[in-house]
């Protein structure tokens, strides 16, 4: 995927919160086949960027002292043309701002927003780091997907604050869900999670990543220390499985259909 096709709005980027760094990246190099850049702790907090083949697919940061009590978690990054108004606009949508717009050096500018559902979400104005350089290829994720208790109102929240062009792709009493774009064009994925999480879990956005086979990378994953959340099973769009990495951060792979 080039910078040109991560429209405003779409999923640019995803960061790993972790407890133990050293951890994280023996797994996801295993299962991953990942290499990895350490930047400067004094410009940077020495926030680990991940490669894949060469070309960037995810950072690693180590959680502080002040993220005690908060779980190892995956964040998806929505991109924006002009970061302090998205973020007007999204306070004025009901959002909840987590960290308010911040420079990184000469890589961007960056938000956190927890949205009217309670997902936490962030936010990127391009810099030098325009996000992906690869994606849905083997070991870069391939899709991402919000899991809200609010369904309609994260809808609502997405398109006027994101500019999300949505498509409904089911709405039935059992399922609902919608898409940023359609078909096999969309990019990103909303659903109605309302029965679906513990009461005690809060709306969140879910990384999946791409794999050649689901079976063999879970049994990598289990020897690695990883938990099955979700076991393997075939949906219409590939085999997928649910995983929680050795220090307890979720996220899902998905063997595309053959």
């Amino acid at each position: 995927m080039s910078t040109e096709q991560i429209p405003a709005g779409a999923p640019c980027w995803i960061d790993l919160m972790t407890s133990d760094p050293a951890k994280a990246r023996e797994f996801y190099t295993a299962l991953f086949g990942w290499s990895y850049e350490v930047g400067d702790q004094e410009t940077y907090g020495g926030y680990i960027m991940a490669f894949k083949d060469g070309k960037s697919v995810a950072g690693l940061m180590q959680s502080s002292q002040d993220d005690a009590g908060y779980p190892d978690m995956w964040t998806t990054y929505l991109r924006v043309e002009d970061i302090d108004a998205t973020v007007a606009a999204a306070t004025a949508a009901g959002a909840v701002t987590y960290m308010p717009p911040m420079d990184v050096p000469e890589q961007g500018k960056m938000a956190m927003l927890g949205d009217p559902g309670g997902a936490s979400v962030g936010v990127w104005e391009f810099g030098g780091h325009t996000g992906f350089q690869a994606h849905a290829v083997n070991g870069a994720a391939n899709w991402h997907e919000l899991w809200s208790k609010n369904y309609p109102a994260a809808v609502k929240f997405y398109e006027d604050v994101f500019g999300w062009n949505t498509s409904v792709m089911a709405d039935t009493p059992d399922f609902k869900y919608t898409t940023l774009g359609e078909g096999q064009e969309a990019l990103a994925g909303i659903m109605d999670a309302a029965n679906e999480l513990p009461e005690q879990v809060p709306s969140n956005w879910q990384v999946y990543f791409q794999v050649d086979d689901t079976d063999a990378a879970v049994a990598t994953a289990l020897s690695l220390g990883a938990t099955v959340i979700q076991p393997a099973a075939d949906t219409p769009f590939g085999r997928l499985a649910g995983l929680t990495d050795p220090t307890g951060a979720m996220f899902k792979i998905m063997q595309p259909p053959a």
